[in-house]
């Protein structure tokens, strides 16, 4: 093993960005349920899947029907 490395003509990783971040959140059991077994339909796990369904939200643009919230 070398004792100094030369990283001078090394680039920055261009998947950094894809990088996943942990996160807490609080979901309720039917929905962990729902997912769980289509997890077990699919062979995906679930979290794997609620991340999927969450790209597939962003790249639709799509937004939470929110009937309850006042008119403006």
């Amino acid at each position: 093993m070398k004792e100094e490395y030369d990283f001078s003509q090394s680039i920055k990783n261009p998947y950094v960005k894809k990088i996943k971040k942990q996160v807490t959140i609080r979901l309720e059991d039917e929905v962990i349920s729902y997912f769980k077994k289509l997890a077990e339909e699919t062979g995906i796990p679930y979290q794997s899947l609620i991340n999927l369904y969450l790209q597939d939200c962003v790249k639709m643009q799509r937004k939470p029907f929110l009937d309850w919230l006042p008119k403006a």
